[in-house]
């Protein structure tokens, strides 16, 4: 009797534990592929805080942004529907037996601001991911002890069709958005943003406090000062740094600026106020872009010049790296300086196109559906183009939940109507054939 007991509850456990950790593992490998670029920028940042950039080969992060994705996303599946238990559970341990100390290194060490374990979805404090993973990691022992009590939902001879559609949808949902944008916008900059709004703070918002810390040296020693004990002249300046001391309202954007590198003058306002249509064409990083569709870039310039738009190009290059791209391309647009977080920020595509109204955000392209003459017939405000169509979260997100789950739906139906049934024939002819030969 104690021990139906004992089995009931760690059966209860366990199922408990298996659709928490699927939740979590499906979101996080999701958002991870919606935005496989946010992903690698994320992990460009732990290379650089770990001091691995100057080894690593460039194509690593964005290999091993869609390989995370696809690891999450596809465990977790596994986990919800009960397939493949013992290499899941596994597998889901050892992930967890890694992030765990790696995330309370990050709270204790903070090398990087936050984890992006579930991307721009959602931010948590690497205090907030280390403690989140502590429970995962009790969760994720309890599956592994226990993985036999998992109930399944599909069979053995079925549990390939579920496998298989996982790891094609997860692809192809970060080929997709890798190729053209990401299908869920998290970032500030989304179409619909009024950036000048974005960027103000309400009357009587608490204020940040923020102070200086000057690294200085003297006799091989460095030492950390601020202001208020800053040494005599006998101390060598080394570096500095500002840090938070008081957090208060921080705007949703924060250090959008524009700086035209013909006269070094700030254009922020002029952009943002004007009550045209304006183009901008983001390039971070001028050496990386791709420039396969230079000649589309130059007519819809062509196309502002004609009908009164103004086109400014963003980047956060080098001098000499614009001269090359002017050379290059034939770029005879103005060329703006303008922070290279911000950028990858604005726009997941190197180099993208944004059109804006009066600061607000009323198209973004990719380098691969930039729009032609073919959409490009007339003035903005009487095409489609020119019109403000905020993105449907609830749509996107009803197309993506159809897209998945129905294919799963079927081969869960496939599975009992068909693969279940003909077990059951094949069981009642054996123990048919059994009685039989018993007669006998």
């Amino acid at each position: 009797m104690e021990n139906n007991r004992l089995h009931m509850i760690q059966g209860v456990w366990t199922n408990f534990c298996r659709f928490v950790l699927a939740i979590v593992f499906i979101f996080s490998g999701f958002v991870k592929g919606v935005d496989p670029l946010g992903t690698q920028y994320k992990i460009q940042d732990y290379l650089e805080a770990f001091g691995w950039t100057s080894f690593i080969p460039d194509f690593v992060p964005i290999l091993a942004s869609i390989l995370l994705a696809m690891l999450e996303f596809t465990l977790g599946v596994y986990l919800l529907f009960g397939i493949r238990r013992k290499l899941s559970t596994v597998l889901i341990l050892l992930v967890m037996l890694v992030m765990t100390p790696l995330t309370l290194y990050l709270a204790l060490k903070n090398p990087v601001s936050d984890c992006g374990c579930f991307g721009d979805a959602w931010i948590l404090t690497n205090w907030e991911t280390f403690w989140k993973n502590v429970f995962l990691l009790i969760a994720a022992i309890s599956v592994f002890k226990w993985g036999n009590r998992i109930v399944r939902f599909v069979s053995e001879k079925s549990q390939w069709l579920v496998a298989v559609y996982t790891l094609v949808f997860i692809v192809g949902v970060s080929a997709y958005c890798l190729y053209y944008l990401p299908i869920f916008d998290f970032r500030p900059y989304k179409i619909g943003t009024n950036i000048p709004q974005a960027m103000s703070i309400p009357e009587g918002a608490k204020q940040s406090v923020y102070e200086s810390v000057f690294i200085l040296e003297k006799d091989g020693v460095r030492k950390e000062f601020t202001l208020a004990d800053y040494p005599d002249s006998t101390w060598t300046f080394v570096d500095s740094r500002t840090i938070v001391k008081e957090k208060g309202y921080e705007p949703a954007i924060h250090d959008f600026s524009i700086m035209n590198i013909a006269d070094g003058e700030d254009i922020t306002e002029q952009v943002l106020e004007d009550k045209g249509y304006t183009f901008l064409l983001i390039a971070h990083r001028m050496s990386e872009a791709d420039d396969s569709n230079i000649d589309l870039i130059n007519e819809i310039y062509d196309y502002s010049v004609e009908n009164g738009y103004g086109f400014y190009c963003l980047t956060s290059s080098l001098e000499e790296d614009i001269e090359q791209w002017k050379d290059k391309t034939g770029a005879e647009y103005p060329f703006c300086l303008t922070d290279d977080i911000t950028l990858k920020t604005i726009i997941r595509s190197n180099p993208g196109l944004l059109l804006l109204k009066d600061g607000t955000v009323y198209r973004k392209w990719s380098d691969n559906n930039l729009p032609d003459e073919y959409v490009l017939t007339d003035k903005l405000d009487k095409i489609e183009v020119g019109q403000l169509v905020p993105d449907s979260m609830t749509h996107t997100i009803i197309n993506v939940v159809l897209w998945f789950a129905i294919p799963l739906l079927l081969f869960i139906g496939l599975d009992i109507v068909i693969v279940k049934r003909l077990d059951r024939r094949r069981e009642k002819k054996k123990k048919k054939e059994n009685e039989n030969k018993e007669t006998v």
